[in-house]
């Protein structure tokens, strides 16, 4: 009886995980392989907890399923943390002989993704790889650069590849949405010259 109320509690929180990405990222293909993965999981972790086994075997087990990445698309490191969080929900209530327990923890996981990943976290600040056309060696410069082409402010830039022979730049920037102050105030007295202007004719 305890082994079913498990593998109800496991569907139930997978299907709560699948909703909350799909609602927010919109990636069905994800969806099918989150559920994929943790009934798998799961359905393993049942099998082995009726054989004889060693912890060796368990924690190799687990190993080799976290590290599962799909070659065929990149992923970002979000949608590794939905893996881990779908294969970790299988483990527990494939492996777990207390019902409280694996309630617990599996409301643990949810309740840490549904927040790590709540848009209203950290809701101004984005991540990007761009690619400029020309190769800027000064950091000031590239800043300066950076904060024009976005419209927002640049928290921190990281170079990966500065090519002089090519002549372009490549950057990793975390930058935070909405104009900066100094472009908001330039746009506002060029606009009161406009009005100015269209006022004297």
């Amino acid at each position: 009886m305890t082994t079913l109320a498990l593998i109800a509690a496991d569907l139930v929180a997978i299907t709560m995980l699948a909703l909350v990405y799909f609602r927010r990222h919109r990636r069905r293909d994800l969806v099918t392989a989150f559920l994929g993965v943790n009934v798998g999981v799961l359905a393993v972790a049942l099998v082995l907890g009726t054989v004889q086994t060693t912890i060796g075997l368990g924690m190799g087990l687990f190993g080799v399923l976290s590290i599962i990445r799909l070659r065929s698309t990149e992923i970002s490191q979000r949608e590794v943390a939905y893996y881990f969080a779908a294969l970790a929900l299988g483990l527990i209530a494939g492996l777990s002989t207390s019902l409280p327990l694996a309630g617990g923890l599996m409301a643990m996981i949810l309740a840490a993704l549904w927040l790590g990943d709540h848009p209203s976290l950290f809701h101004g600040s984005r991540q990007q790889t761009i690619t400029l056309d020309r190769a800027i060696t000064d950091e000031a410069e590239l800043r300066s650069e950076l904060t024009s082409l976005l419209g927002a402010r640049v928290d921190q830039v990281t170079v990966r590849q500065l090519d002089l022979v090519r002549d372009l730049t490549v950057v990793d920037v975390q930058y935070r949405t909405g104009r900066p102050a100094g472009q908001v105030t330039a746009a506002r007295t060029e606009s009161a010259r406009e009005l100015e202007g269209l006022v004297a004719r």
